[in-house]
């Protein structure tokens, strides 16, 4: 169910000078959360931005009432986001959107980039239960922009690609040696840039596999009124807030 809630400032864990992670506490408890879903953030005394920004969720600790985010910081409203004082007031709506699919695969693969590994603490615990064997490749520019390995190693094997070749192997994700004859996954879940994703969604397809992908378009309002996030897809254009995040990328005109 949706719900704009008040939750205060518990928490910040900083990966480096652009990215955080910010968790947010409530008097209440949390709304159930699906793997995939997004909040609208409001930024806190900053009237010149007015817009909510939508963000990722994390992760939700329903015993302690808590809810996550990993944010980097690209513009002033997510810098902001970064600077407030512990128990500072944060209004946000959530949750928004639809989720990841779960379909008791055996062996599944999540690929994700930059602020597109967001989702994926989420969706690992829910495939965990379901008995399913996890696989993560995250792509990055380099070492230090790689964070949340420990978390994911938790869940599956981990492998990492940095363009410079400083950790893990050299190059893009779809160079990853896992791209193989042997490739033996059931199902691939994919966030991050859109050329990773689209590159990602045609391995897929010629492998004859299952691939949804998390859009990151533009979303001013979260709720389809605004329409700046509307995506080509087979069935005509969608909003991507409220039918997506998430698609199959066979429905997706990539």
């Amino acid at each position: 169910m949706k719900r704009v809630q008040d939750f205060r400032v518990k928490h910040y864990r900083r990966l480096n000078s652009d990215n955080y992670i910010l968790t947010l506490s409530s008097d209440s408890d949390v709304e159930i959360v699906k793997p995939g879903n997004f909040a609208e953030i409001k930024i806190p005394d900053t009237p010149d931005v007015f817009l909510r920004r939508p963000i990722s969720i994390l992760d939700v600790d329903h015993n302690a009432n808590t809810i996550s985010f990993y944010i980097k910081a690209v513009g002033k409203g997510t810098r902001k986001l970064g600077t407030l004082a512990i128990n500072s007031v944060v209004n946000i709506v959530y949750p928004l959107g639809n989720s990841f699919t779960i379909n008791k695969q055996k062996n599944v693969l999540l690929v994700g980039g930059g602020s597109g590994i967001a989702p994926f603490i989420l969706l690992a615990n829910k495939l965990k239960n379901e008995n399913t064997a996890i696989t993560f490749l995250i792509g990055a520019r380099s070492k230090g922009d790689v964070f949340l390995t420990d978390e994911f190693s938790k869940y599956g094997n981990v492998l990492i690609t940095t363009e410079d070749g400083s950790f893990g192997e050299k190059g893009l994700v779809t160079q990853h040696s896992v791209f193989t004859d042997s490739f033996n996954f059931d199902h691939i879940y994919t966030c991050g840039p859109d050329p990773m994703m689209k590159a990602v969604a045609k391995i897929a397809n010629k492998k004859y596999i299952n691939c949804e992908a998390s859009l990151e378009n533009m979303m001013a309002c979260g709720i389809g009124a605004c329409l700046c996030c509307v995506t080509p897809t087979i069935a005509g254009n969608k909003c991507v807030c409220t039918e997506g995040p998430v698609f199959n990328t066979k429905e997706l005109k990539w």
